[in-house]
């Protein structure tokens, strides 16, 4: 039987897929199309100068046992190049392997890279040069799904997440949008998606990529001549992690490089995961075609932890860093810090720095010392979750007593006090403060404010118990 391009072809990479690793036989040899088989010289297309470099300085060896195996000693292999800025009347240039001399090639006008470790950007994350073949991931490996915790806030995102990892690109999560304001996770939810993804898969090619950073490649691609280069390699990748597309706003020409990644990726069933800090119909500046793409998988959005996830969220930090901490230290930090995870572990940081610098032991009259000087520069604002916290733990109850239909007398009034600051140091309505103090309706709220006014009026302990918890309560505005 003649032997076909196709034929020859197909029977090189059952032998090269042999004596490569699966992520070098995906990366280097599925992309090659082979294109003439003349005289025994067989022609092969690779899609761009970079390619056919690391070929030639890595495995023009293989590829010439493999090429003289199927179709003898005079067998010769050439390539065809797909040129930078190619119009549709530009042929393809080819050139014969091995290279001894760069400078003969016939569009010498074209210098080859020796190095993308510089400022030419070919592969960005090879290191050094050309010497690695596997592509770094650029995941945070402490940035697990063990230690990120699900709460009410997370669990739509962190559910999809876990689908998407066991699935990547095989479910209707794709592309997957996490968004949220800064410091809320996402950074560490994707990385978590990436690294699960790197175990189930070790095959598959996962990158994590700032916005800034990918603009910034592109930028200098643009500069060096080589967005095709570019382009093919971040075509290459089964999982690419984005991470702040709101970076993107207002940048035409990454957008538009962006847009036909996307769509290749897609289109192939690689996985895509995002970040913002916004949800896309907020994103200004963004291309109409790239949002709508946007809604073709999942956006989901991850919400301010509650305090329940707060306190569990620096438990699990303190274990992991080997630390014991007083239980009353971890829920005041809870309560103080409520709107930002990273501030709050960045508190608990500050406290334990300034323990071990100083040499003290970590009481709580250190935590609150130490927080009253960070929360200050946050605008702390009193809720009505912190106010029940501070009372409960006033007449030693569990917060959940006075969200309870308790008529114990005990429970009773600490609910009344809690009704009576909620009333007097929020801007919540009567309704909403009464709705998280167990269901009540507004009359209930304002008959237990009315009851707070008389026994301070007539119960010197009673008036003197109010004003020390009004001083806890009010700690961080003074």
């Amino acid at each position: 039987m003649e032997k076909t391009f196709s034929s020859v072809w197909k029977n090189c990479l059952k032998i090269i897929k042999d004596n490569v690793s699966p992520q070098s036989f995906k990366t280097w040899f599925e992309p090659i199309q082979p294109i003439k088989l003349d005289d025994n010289i067989l022609t092969i297309e690779v899609p761009s100068e970079f390619f056919y470099e690391f070929l030639e300085q890595h495995y023009i060896t293989l590829l010439k046992k493999t090429l003289r195996h199927e179709l003898g000693a005079g067998s010769k292999l050439e390539y065809s190049i797909l040129m930078e800025h190619q119009t549709n009347n530009d042929k393809p240039y080819s050139v014969k392997v091995p290279s001894k001399n760069k400078s003969n090639l016939s569009n010498p006008s074209v210098s080859l890279p020796v190095n993308v470790g510089g400022s030419g950007i070919k592969n960005p994350f090879i290191i050094p040069g050309l010497q690695k073949v596997t592509i770094d991931s650029q995941l945070n490996p402490s940035y697990t799904f063990e230690n990120f915790i699900e709460g009410d806030c997370n669990r739509l995102a962190r559910s999809a997440g876990f689908a998407v990892a066991n699935r990547p690109g095989g479910t209707s999560f794709n592309p997957l949008l996490i968004y949220s304001p800064t410091g809320l996770g996402k950074t560490h939810l994707v990385h978590a998606i990436g690294i699960d993804i790197k175990n189930r898969f070790p095959n598959k090619t996962v990158l994590y990529v700032t916005s800034e950073k990918f603009t910034q490649q592109f930028v200098d691609s643009v500069k060096n001549n080589s967005q095709n280069d570019f382009v093919n390699f971040y075509q290459m990748i089964d999982v690419l992690i984005i991470d702040d597309l709101q970076f993107f706003t207002g940048k035409e020409k990454t957008q538009d490089v962006f847009f036909h990644i996307f769509n290749h990726l897609h289109q192939t069933n690689k996985q895509l995961i995002l970040t913002s800090d916004k949800p896309p119909i907020d994103l200004q500046g963004m291309e109409q075609r790239l949002l709508s793409r946007f809604k073709w998988g999942l956006s989901a959005d991850l919400g301010v932890p509650d305090l329940e996830t707060r306190i569990a969220i620096l438990n699990k930090k303190i274990y992991s860093d080997g630390i014991e901490l007083a239980p009353e230290i971890i829920e005041y930090i809870a309560y103080s810090v409520t709107t930002n995870v990273r501030e709050m572990e960045g508190v608990l940081v500050s406290i334990l720095a300034q323990a071990t610098l100083n040499k003290k032991s970590i009481t709580l009259d250190l935590a609150k010392q130490l927080i009253h000087k960070f929360v200050k520069s946050i605008d702390f604002e009193v809720t009505v979750d912190y106010i029940q916290k501070v009372v409960c733990d006033y007449f030693h109850l569990p917060v959940e007593a006075i969200k309870s239909s308790s008529r114990k007398r005990e429970v009773v009034q600490a609910r009344q006090i809690a009704m009576y600051f909620s009333k007097s140091l929020t801007k919540y309505s009567l309704a909403a403060i009464g709705q998280q103090c167990g269901g009540k309706d507004h009359a209930t709220v304002l008959h237990s404010c009315r009851t707070v006014n008389n026994l301070m009026e007539t119960d010197k302990r009673f008036r003197a118990n109010v004003y020390e918890l009004e001083r806890m309560i009010t700690f961080f505005e003074s």
